[in-house]
Order: structure tokens, then C-alpha cells, then sequence
């Protein structure tokens, strides 16, 4: 199966506890299509400003990944600017924001990206994704969205709209709880459950993520990473490697969720290892392999048998 991704393709500009970065290549649509390209093809829409050069172009390119939504606008590529707490990662100060040709993006899909199977909406504005969404022909047979808090409190009702038209929403904790005004994630997910989506993910950085799945509930640990160095793109990572799994495998059978779920914690680990798409960007199969089997060792045990008891 092919995968559509719809969202932002940034230059950031971080600084870490590990170090800093400026001007390198960021946006939720590149780490999104840098993360799910190990495993399925992926067509990328998004805006870019003259200052996009052939060499990012080719950084793309050089992942399998089809640039030919990828539209040139006049003017500057949107920039980003942002601080992370040295002594906590989850959380950040943005230093600077600069829109530029992406205050004025309003895609429109060319004809070979209106039927892909799959559709990832990257965080972008609500309106833009159900407007992305209503040009897709026929419906994908899986839809996923991501936000951010700035959507959620400003522009809840629209959010809420286009949610009502999907199959699957990733949130972290904190925006899930705010935006359903519950105060558990058991709550939040199925109020959101019951606005549309039935595949809930409730990302809880370093302690995992939750996934809630018609009945199922399946947890799964954060990969223990020693040196984290950038989080920026770890959450966009992360529902790369979900959306191409299932793209990959074409099940969406409660087994596949789960192994997808697995996926995605693994690819977000990789993700905080590097600046940009430094980690991300350029691994082995035998790597996400190897973290895969070991997020089942992390949480395998033997169960009780048939005649055991747990109290003697």
C-alpha cells in the first residue's frame, strides 16, 4: 500500500542540553516521511519556499520519498526556533516563529495522491486537514491525524470537526486531557473514541504510549535511550512508524496494531538520538529490528498456567 502524508517541511533552528542546530531540515511532514519510508512507499505535500535548495530536495529524494507534491512558493521556507529546558526535555521555549509560504499553504492534491490507501494529516491547520481529507477519492481505508495544544485551545471546534472524520488520533497526554477535559487518559481516549476515531494513541514521552483500540488497551514502554539529543521530531517519528507498518503489512487486525504500536515507540527512540533526521534518517533494518525484539523482551513474562495460583 502507498501512504499520503500532508503537513510541514521547516528549517528549525534547536538548542539542546547536547548542543545546537540551525537552519537544519525539520517539519512534521519530513520526520513523519524520513520515519515511515523504511517500510512503505510515501508521497509527501507540502510547501517550501525558494530557499529550499536541490540538495534538501535530494535528502528527500534519497529515502524513496515522492516530492512531487512538494511545492515551491515564492518567498521563505517556514522556520522554527526553539530552547529545551536542559535539565527537562519535555519542555521547550520557542524562541521564533516564521510562517512565511506556509501562512498562505492551502493543499491542493494533484491527481496520483488522491487515492492512496493511507493518509497521514500532519499538524497543520484543522480546516486545511478536512479539506485535504475531502479530496481524497475514494475515502482512505485509514485515516490518521496529528495536533498540537495551539489547535486545541484555539481552535477547538474545528478541531473537533475534522477528528469526527477519522480513524486514528495521536496525543500526548497533557493534550488529550485538555482537549476532552477529562483527567485520566482512560477518559480522554474514549470521549475522543466517541466523537469517531477507533484507534486512540495517548503518547506519554519517556513513560510510552497507550494505545485504545475497540476494547483493546495495549501498553507500550518508551525504548530506553541513554543519550537523548533532540526531541523535536519524535512524535512525527513516531506515527511514521505506525502509518508504515500497517501500510507495509496492509492488517489492521488488533495483533498488527499492537506490533505497529511497537514500531512506533522504536522509531521515536531513534528519532531523539540526533538533530534533524540525523538518527532517524539513516539506519539499518537490522537496528529497528533489534529494538523491536527488544521492547517484547522488556515486557514479556510467563503467565500463570491453567492450574497455577498467584496466592499459595
Amino acid at each position: 500500500m502507498s501512504l499520503l502524508v500532508v503537513g510541514s517541511v521547516a528549517f528549525d533552528s534547536v538548542k539542546t542540553a547536547a548542543g545546537s542546530r540551525t537552519d537544519s531540515l525539520g517539519g512534521s511532514a519530513l520526520y513523519f516521511s524520513a520515519s515511515a519510508s523504511y517500510f512503505t512507499k510515501v508521497s509527501l505535500v507540502a510547501v517550501v519556499g525558494e530557499d529550499f535548495s536541490e540538495a534538501n530536495r535530494e535528502t528527500l529524494s534519497a529515502r524513496s520519498i515522492d516530492i512531487s507534491g512538494l511545492e515551491t512558493a515564492k518567498g521563505k521556507t517556514f522556520r522554527w526556533e526553539g530552547v529545551y529546558d536542559t535539565q527537562n526535555l519535555n519542555s521547550r521555549e520557542t524562541i521564533d516563529t516564521q510562517l512565511n509560504v506556509f501562512a498562505d499553504f492551502s493543499p491542493s492534491l494533484g491527481e496520483d495522491n488522491t487515492s492512496h490507501p493511507l493518509l497521514f494529516l500532519a499538524n497543520i491547520d484543522p480546516v486545511l486537514q478536512l479539506q485535504v481529507l475531502k479530496q481524497m477519492n475514494p475515502k482512505p481505508k485509514i485515516v490518521a491525524l496529528d495536533t498540537m495544544d495551539y489547535w486545541i485551545n484555539d481552535h477547538r471546534n474545528n478541531l473537533k470537526n475534522t477528528i469526527e472524520n477519522v480513524d486514528v488520533l495521536f496525543m500526548d497526554e497533557k493534550e488529550i486531557k485538555s482537549f476532552t477535559s477529562k483527567s485520566t487518559i482512560f477518559a480522554a481516549a474514549q470521549a475522543v473514541r466517541d466523537m469517531g476515531p477507533r484507534i486512540v494513541l495517548v503518547k506519554r514521552g519517556e513513560y510510552g504510549v497507550v494505545m485504545f483500540n475497540e476494547g483493546d488497551i495495549f501498553s507500550v514502554p518508551a525504548f530506553p535511550v541513554e543519550n537523548v539529543i533532540d526531541p523535536t521530531g519524535a512524535g512525527d517519528s513516531f506515527a511514521g512508524g505506525f502509518m508504515g507498518y500497517l501500510s507495509r503489512t496492509k492488517d489492521f487486525s488488533h495483533e498488527s496494531l499492537r506490533r505497529a504500536t511497537v514500531i512506533a515507540s522504536v522509531m521515536g527512540s531513534f528519532a531523539v538520538e540526533g538533530f534533524s533526521t540525523e538518527r532517524v534518517g539513516n539506519l539499518a533494518e537490522l537496528e529497528i529490528e533489534d529494538r523491536f525484539r527488544g521492547i517484547a523482551g522488556m515486557t514479556y513474562f510467563e503467565p500463570l498456567g491453567n492450574n497455577e495460583e498467584l496466592f499459595i
